[in-house]
């Protein structure tokens, strides 16, 4: 199974600050939507796994995600309310998504973060496509993308995915698709 991993970071690779994104950004937080709610098998829909923290840092009227199934890890699975899935481990949430009944209803599998969960993605032996988008400013942060390893990942150009450098706010910003060699 392919995890599609989807992350927007800074210059330092901070990807958070205080449980919040640094930046407002209309037309990024859109492609991040139109990537993790597209699906190549009409019927089916993308599963997005996500640490408790990133849960907690989506609006309450946002949460489940739409059009999404909704997979949380943390360890206190009481306090995961709207969730589809909540489970303990990485490990875990992989099982239950290629179970019968789960898979016969999937497309793609996104992670959308935190720091952790995105690490646990990226060691793991599924193949990876990372959809990055680098945000041209360093801000102040608290969480950080993991360090791509470059024997380990190699850029990649992506149909449907802008090579030119975005401007929204006053903030430049470049998306980027890297993929497991």
């Amino acid at each position: 199974m392919v995890l599609h991993i989807i992350a927007a970071a800074c210059e330092n690779m901070g990807i958070g600050h205080k449980g919040q994104l640094p930046w407002r950004l209309k037309k990024e937080m859109a492609y991040f939507t139109e990537k993790t709610s597209a699906t190549q098998n009409p019927g089916k829909q993308n599963a997005v796994i996500m640490g408790r923290k990133t849960w907690e840092s989506i609006p309450k009227k946002m949460r489940p995600l739409p059009n999404r199934i909704n997979v949380v890890l943390t360890t206190s699975l009481s306090s995961v309310e709207g969730a589809h899935h909540t489970t303990d481990s990485f490990e875990k949430a992989m099982a239950w998504l290629q179970e019968p009944t789960t898979k016969e209803k999937l497309d793609k599998v996104f992670v959308i973060g935190g720091e952790s969960v995105y690490r646990m993605a990226m060691e793991s032996e599924h193949p990876q496509v990372i959809y990055l988008t680098r945000i041209l400013e360093t801000f102040e942060c608290d969480t950080f993308f993991p360090k791509l390893d470059e024997e380990k990942y190699s850029i990649t150009k992506c149909e449907g995915v802008p090579e030119e450098v975005q401007e929204e706010n006053g903030l430049r910003y470049k998306f980027e698709v890297y993929k497991t060699k």
